[in-house]
């Protein structure tokens, strides 16, 4: 068992060893879970997270080392949270983001984490929200989410992030992907990387056009900017920091900043409460009352419905 106060007051000073043992003790549902967030929970609150989303192949990783050189200039230290494809053999990440933006490895201002999704959908860990709480609690003042990368179904970032980053790239397809609904639709900022390809201004003038043909806007409302960047080169990601800073400020002075948080909030104890029920409800399997309830569901005696509440309202109770 590892001391968490210490690990907590470590992270706080910036150690990475100890922000990383606790994001394991997170991708891990230790024992010791509960203790941790209960230590971390007076510390968090500060840190701008944005979520960073795409088709593969569009520059997700290279976009995000990008603006990670971009807000250390400012001189903020920023987390990353990386989430990769599961390994079928060991869990693990199959996809080392920390490889890849290995330029910021040696700052001990920049803390890079790859997780596995391990068969969680949406693009995302099961446990990002407790793994950003971590980060947020360790000084991180700009928290970048990196999804895996799956297309269209890659919508749950939304719900994970205050500021939304939809990525796409000219010649991929994305531009005739503008019309439909799912990914596109969940942007607050979006980018046209790769943007000294051909094709570029067309994928540009398309996801406007997508924009305006979405719901009215009025008077105030945020419109999502395009900016197209090559990051590979570091093109254009200043303009892209200034669209996010931009973003932040409306949602503050309009308080949806707060709503997101609020709503982030609980939708994370709901989850919490679900597989807390859902675990609950599979330790039953060959258990006497659930067997019991299918012998009246058989029987005509009650229908499944009235079952689940029967046994719902015995887990509450017990």
């Amino acid at each position: 068992m590892q001391d968490v106060s210490t690990l907590v007051a470590q992270a706080r000073e910036g150690r990475p060893r100890a922000v990383a043992r606790l994001i394991s003790l997170v991708e891990g549902a230790s024992p010791q879970l509960r203790e941790v967030m209960a230590a971390l929970a007076p510390l968090t609150g500060g840190a701008y997270v944005v979520g960073l989303t795409g088709s593969p192949g569009v520059g997700k990783s290279t976009s995000t080392s990008a603006l990670v050189s971009a807000y250390r200039k400012q001189g903020k230290r920023v987390g990353v949270l990386a989430v990769d494809p599961s390994s079928p053999f060991s869990g693990g990440a199959l996809l080392g983001d920390r490889v890849r933006m290995s330029e910021h490895a040696s700052d001990p201002g920049v803390y890079i984490r790859s997780m596995a999704t391990r068969g969680h959908l949406g693009g995302l860990a099961w446990s990002a929200p407790q793994a950003i709480r971590v980060l947020d609690a360790a000084g991180c003042d700009v928290i970048l989410v990196e999804t895996v990368g799956v297309g269209q179904s890659e919508v749950e970032i939304a719900s994970q992030a205050d500021t939304s980053v939809v990525l796409l790239a000219p010649g991929m397809g994305d531009g005739i992907q503008a019309a439909k609904a799912g990914i596109l639709e969940i942007g607050d900022v979006y980018v046209v990387n790769k943007a000294d390809r051909d094709g570029a201004d067309a994928t540009a003038r398309e996801l406007n056009h997508m924009l305006g043909l979405g719901e009215a806007r009025g008077p105030g409302d945020w419109r999502p900017p395009i900016v197209k960047t090559v990051a590979a080169r570091g093109e254009g990601v200043d303009e892209v920091v200034e669209a996010l800073e931009k973003h932040r400020a409306w949602m503050e002075e309009r308080g949806v900043l707060a709503e997101r948080r609020l709503s982030r909030a609980s939708r994370e104890v709901e989850t919490i409460a679900v597989t807390a029920l859902r675990e609950r409800i599979g330790d039953l399997h060959g258990d006497r009352r659930l067997g019991a309830l299918a012998e009246r569901i058989i029987a005509g005696e009650l229908d499944p419905y009235r079952a689940a509440d029967e046994l719902v309202a015995g887990l509450t109770e017990g």
